[in-house]
């Protein structure tokens, strides 16, 4: 290891997801059972340098990964434990973006010390910011901050009172009332927990424009906005649990070869497992077919299309969806050992709280089915919806 704000090597990023998700696999029970990572799990994630894997290799203990990298890092974490991998996606999200589009007196502060800051939060339900001295005086109640529990600040929307402008404010977690409530069906080691704030102050260099493609410092990565940065993580999220299903039931079968009546033994099986395997395999071949194409037009310098944008958003969809359905066929082919409490039921109920996000929602199908089919002409993305 090395410490977590010397130097990064890009290249070995992937590897060292690997060494985190080794740990991260040995105290997963310990997690889903109370509703948060282990700190072994979160000194490893400092350590091995992952939060910094979006940071701009301007600031001390930034990677600026490259897309088709971070969708390897995220993947072999959540491969490990899901939640670790939803917990570093989530983070890593919040802390690179804010290193490049927060203003140089916020930089300052939060990226000054001796380790990175966790920043964790909601991004979607807005609240509200009324105008005061040079910021803004934040109220509001979110939802869904995965990793706050081991968060320095926090990252969150709000409404611009008068000209209801979305902005993303980063302050303090001690400034904000957070509510454990995270009861969840899975995922449970995220401790999503919802949370208040009530009239706190955020300075003007703590906020910046919630869609906006404009870094302050970094280079063309940061072009693809707060929505490409969440396409990569739940991609390789969905890639990273479908793997590692597919993986626990070859597992749990070679196990039980030789004896009489196993599944091992059942041709009906061994076709749905090959198909299932080529179910995923596919969908995540077509992300990484995606972000090789997003990488090389960043290289290049140019703007993503708005393609590439859909097909972004598509192959995330599609994976999550081929995931999702590989973990019902591994339930139902384990049997009572998916049913009683452990690895295959765990990751079972972390698969079906993942297809409940937002990103992967009817809505999102049908608007990508639209531009798709030439239906949406002089349309862009902003977030997840088509507007003129």
């Amino acid at each position: 290891m090395i410490n977590e704000r010397g130097a990064t090597p890009i290249a070995d990023l992937p590897g060292r997801a690997k060494a985190v998700a080794a740990i991260a696999r040995e105290h997963a029970e310990y997690g889903d059972r109370e509703g948060q990572l282990a700190e072994p799990v979160v000194e490893a994630l400092h350590a091995e340098g992952l939060y910094g894997m979006w940071v701009p290799r301007s600031i001390r203990g930034g990677a600026e990964l490259d897309v088709v990298s971070s969708l390897q890092v995220i993947e072999n974490v959540a491969y490990g434990d899901p939640s670790a991998g939803w917990v570093l996606m989530a983070s890593a999200l919040a802390i690179g973006t804010g290193a490049a589009y927060l203003k140089d007196e916020a930089i300052a502060e939060l990226f000054g010390g001796d380790r990175l800051p966790v920043i964790a939060g909601q991004g979607t339900r807005p609240g509200k910011a009324v105008p005061k001295d040079g910021g803004f005086l934040l109220s509001g109640s979110w939802s869904f901050a995965s990793g706050i529990k081991h968060g320095t600040h926090i990252h969150t929307l709000g409404l611009i009172e008068g000209t209801q402008e979305a902005r993303i404010f980063v302050l303090p977690v001690e400034q904000a009332n957070l509510i454990d409530n995270w009861d969840v069906l899975g995922l449970r080691a995220t401790g999503s927990i919802d949370y208040t704030i009530d009239s706190a102050f955020v300075p003007d260099a703590y906020t910046h424009f919630s869609t906006t493609e404009e870094p302050l410092r970094g280079g063309s990565l940061y072009t693809i906005g707060i929505i490409g940065f969440a396409a990569i993580c739940h991609s390789a999220w969905a890639c990273g649990i479908g793997r590692r299903i597919l993986d626990e039931l070859r597992d749990i079968v070679h196990e039980k070869a030789g004896r009489p009546g196993t599944l091992a033994d059942s041709a009906s099986f061994q076709e749905q497992y090959a198909n299932a395997e080529a179910v995923y395999r596919s969908a995540r071949a077509f992300v990484y077919e995606t972000w090789n194409d997003v990488r090389e037009t960043l290289d290049r310098g140019d703007r993503l299309s708005t393609h590439q944008h859909t097909l972004m958003r598509l192959g995330l969809a599609h994976a999550t969806w081929s995931s999702h359905a590989a973990a019902a066929f591994a339930y139902k082919s384990a049997g009572t050992q998916a049913l009683r409490s452990g690895t295959m039921q765990r990751l079972f109920r972390d698969m079906h709280a993942g297809t409940q996000h937002v990103t992967s929602s009817p809505p999102v199908y049908g608007a990508i089915g639209r531009q798709l089919a030439g239906l949406a002409e002089g349309k862009k993305w902003v977030f997840l919806n088509l507007v003129d």
